[in-house]
């Protein structure tokens, strides 16, 4: 991908755009839910419907052969994902729909910190200095010791660390498979992972329970369609503020629709760790610019 690729800045804001809208409608409906399926079972049966919108990719990949690296590689992240997507629906069944979005932002923190600690990538001060503007904004979130800390706010503790660690596993194997593959091969895993969690505790669904979970799937599949779109109509240092605009949407969702009282800390405490990824991000960007740019004197020769 060229920059004049990722030169179309308003294209990657719209998509962006669309994209929150996608999630926030995936967390409105698994909000809606409620707690009327076992957490294991919902995300079973969604992930079922993501493998049939993914056979098209996941077919031909698995008929062209899978590297050995690449199964081990995505068997442990689907190992993290199961985890996370267990804790996530149970989080999302228990609280506010803002904060269980405010609590998400964390996982690039957890993507910065293992990539530090796993893949040996450098934790310059900028990073540093992010982390700890990060983790302010998770404690005005959640307040300990001046609010009641719930199972449910420490579940989507939990899956933001656990869809961290899952994407450190993407970001490796970007550099062995095709996008479409490690998606499709994920949703395989996942599937695959969360059936004996969901036959444990199995109860019958209805119709309209099966109906809503296929508009979770759709709307979580278009979302990162078109969150791939987005990155690749404007580079990461564009898209990733208009992130915030998404806990605006939970946030009004949550009100309009589930009758949740409007947090302002809530809003503080995302605004705080979006401040400080698209700081990191941004400020990386600009590092990696000056250095891929020669200087001045170098086009004299």
């Amino acid at each position: 991908m060229t920059a004049q690729d990722q030169n179309r800045p308003l294209a990657g804001i719209l998509w962006m755009l669309v994209t929150g809208l996608c999630f926030v409608v995936v967390t409105g409906v698994v909000r809606h839910l409620g707690t009327g399926l076992p957490a294991a079972q919902s995300a079973f049966i969604r992930f079922v419907y993501g493998i049939l919108f993914l056979a098209p990719m996941l077919l031909p990949a698995l008929k062209r052969g899978i590297a050995p690296l690449v199964w081990k590689l995505a068997l442990t992240r689907g190992v993290l994902h199961v985890m996370a997507v267990v804790l996530w629906f149970y989080a999302m069944a228990r609280i506010p729909v803002a904060e269980v979005t405010a609590i998400g932002y964390l996982n690039p923190i957890v993507v910065t910190v293992g990539a530090a600690l796993f893949l040996g990538e450098k934790l310059a001060f900028r990073r540093m200095a992010a982390i700890a503007i990060a983790l302010v904004g998770a404690v005005v979130i959640l307040r300990p010791g001046f609010r009641e800390i719930t199972e449910g706010h420490l579940s989507q503790l939990g899956a933001a660390i656990c869809f961290g660690l899952s994407f450190l596993f993407a970001k490796r194997l970007s550099a062995l498979a095709a996008p479409g593959t490690i998606i499709a091969l994920l949703a395989l895993m996942v599937t695959v992972g969360l059936a004996p969690l969901a036959w444990a505790v199995w109860v019958p669904p209805t119709w309209e329970q099966l109906g809503w979970l296929a508009v979770v799937a759709g709307f979580a599949t278009i979302g990162h369609y078109t969150m791939a779109r987005a990155f690749a109509a404007a580079p990461l240092t564009v898209t990733q503020p208009v992130t915030f605009l998404q806990l605006v949407w939970a946030t009004l969702l949550g009100w309009f629709a589930f009758g949740e009282v409007v947090d302002p800390l809530v809003l503080a405490g995302g605004a705080m760790i979006i401040a400080a990824i698209s700081y990191m991000t941004w400020r990386e960007a600009q590092l990696k610019r000056r250095a891929v740019t020669p200087p001045p004197v170098a086009a004299k020769f």
